[in-house]
């Protein structure tokens, strides 16, 4: 498994006690946590959505994204996810990393400080160059979109 140098900086106006930093939780995690950096619970009422502060901010080398994910257990047993999924972090980008959090169950959901509530996902990058042409090749498929192939 290869790694890359992300610099980490908290933001230095929080308050309260210094919450960890983000840890990959099993050795074969591809995502490191994100917590909540609030002052006071959140109530994300169903169908209510927040932008929860991590206070965090990174600087990633040219080439690579840092992607927002969701949490599977979070969205398994609570219905909480995020909005924008994946969300992402340009290389460029020096900002504090804020989360999109969505309650779509039909129970209120509290988000505490210092919850883990999405995770980071740190992915080289690929640009397309993109070339005009008239015409595409020719697939099977085709222009077969939406639920083209069926359910079974």
């Amino acid at each position: 498994m290869s790694t890359v140098p992300v610099l980490l900086a908290r933001v230095s106006e929080r308050r309260g006690e210094t919450l960890p930093l983000p840890v990959y939780e099993t050795e074969g995690s591809a995502g490191l946590d994100l917590r909540a950096d609030i002052e006071a619970a959140i109530e994300l009422q169903p169908l209510g959505r927040a932008l929860v502060p991590t206070g965090l901010r990174i600087a990633l080398p040219k080439g690579y994204e840092a992607q927002v994910r969701p949490r599977s257990g979070l969205a398994a047993r609570h219905g909480v996810t995020c909005l924008n999924a994946p969300g992402t972090i340009d290389s460029d980008y020096r900002g504090e990393i804020k989360v999109v959090l969505a309650n779509v169950s039909n129970a209120p959901f509290k988000v505490e400080r210092g919850d883990r509530i999405a995770q980071l996902v740190v992915a080289p990058v690929t640009r397309a160059d993109l070339i005009e042409t008239e015409a595409l090749d020719e697939t099977a498929r085709g222009d077969g979109g939406f639920g083209h192939t069926g359910r079974r």
